[in-house]
């Protein structure tokens, strides 16, 4: 008999390419999503590769959780608030923390849940100011650059809580995810390029201090999977890639597409106070800005990580950053959405 794998957050960006891996492979897989999620990029639920059922229902919702958990083997929770800023910042809580309390106790009450593949975050180990961090970093909480990254920090601790109390869950924490997919907060890097490539981002953001590990999704999607395969019950793993700068992406970006780079630097002052009056208009419109004042505390850190465990017990292959801006540019140019 087929295992039976539920992805939860399966329309979001890393979510929905992951179903897509999972349903190529012939696995059997439920999707969680809500009644008003945007299920276009799934795979149709008639598709030849594998089954695909949807499971409608929220993971801050425990009884519509616990349905969507009944008769599976293994879990992907990949849901999440990803956002940098939001008017309402206790939907992280609700989301982020609120939803992987429900998920541990509906699996746990399911009783035919072998693995949780968790997906966190880099944010949750926190910054790594001046150093490469690995899985034994632990988030000092003397401060966050967003409540998002407070969120995140915080389902750390309870899920490692749980895999010291016996529950079979892999942790795993991608980089900054980029790759071709839905246009998201979570795909920061390919909204960064369109801003860039049409004239609304002239600049570097800050003087390249920064440090971020970029993760291709499809290698995370990988990753995730290996977790699911070989992956060891609470141990850590961080699915991370090539540790760069914004400005290292804006060069790239620039050689591959051969145009311009930018000419000058934006003060991260100046970042901030356009991320405060984008908030200030986001809070009239209802629109979420592209880049709040958050974004500049996180650009005055590093984030730098290393990926070897991941690399050896996994078989975790990260392609380097060039190879995914390679993609990744002309994907953007296909769509229409940038030009050169």
């Amino acid at each position: 008999m087929k295992k039976k794998i539920l992805v939860t957050g399966a329309s979001g960006y890393l979510g929905g390419r992951l179903c897509h891996a999972l349903v190529k492979q012939g696995r059997s897989v439920r999707a969680l999503v809500r009644p008003t999620s945007d299920i276009s990029s799934l795979p149709s639920s008639t598709t030849t590769d594998g089954p695909l059922e949807l499971a409608y229902g929220d993971v801050t919702d425990y009884l519509s959780l616990l349905d969507a958990c009944s008769g599976c083997h293994v879990i992907f929770h990949t849901a999440a608030v990803v956002e940098p800023w939001l008017p309402d910042p206790s939907r992280f809580v609700s989301v982020n923390v609120g939803g992987l309390k429900n998920l541990l106790q509906a699996a746990k009450e399911t009783k035919t849940v072998e693995k949780i593949i968790y997906t966190s975050s880099f944010f949750a180990l926190g910054s790594t100011d001046g150093y490469i961090a690995d899985e034994t970093q632990f988030h000092k909480e003397k401060y966050f650059c967003s409540e998002y990254e407070r969120s995140k920090a915080t389902a750390d601790k309870i899920a490692l809580q749980a895999a010291s109390e016996g529950f079979p869950i892999v942790p795993v924490y991608p980089g900054v995810i980029f790759g071709a997919g839905k246009i998201t907060a979570g795909n920061v890097v390919a909204q960064l390029l369109i801003e860039r490539f049409n004239g609304r981002l002239p600049g570097y953001i800050g003087y390249g201090n920064d440090r971020f590990s970029f993760s291709h999704v499809d290698d995370v999607v990988e990753g995730q999977i290996a977790a699911m395969d070989k992956g060891r019950p609470g141990e850590r793993y961080l699915l991370t890639g090539e540790n760069a700068s914004l400005a290292l992406i804006f060069d790239m970006a620039a050689v591959i597409t051969e145009t311009k780079k930018p000419r000058f630097c934006i003060p991260l002052w100046v970042i901030e106070a356009y991320g405060w009056i984008s908030v200030f208009f986001s809070r009239i419109t209802g629109k979420l800005p592209l880049i709040s004042y958050p974004t500049a505390r996180v650009a005055r850190h590093q984030w730098a990580y290393s990926c070897e465990k991941a690399k050896e017990e996994l078989g975790y292959n990260p392609r380097s950053l060039k190879e995914g801006l390679m993609e990744v540019l002309p994907w953007l140019k296909n769509l229409g959405i940038i030009k050169y």
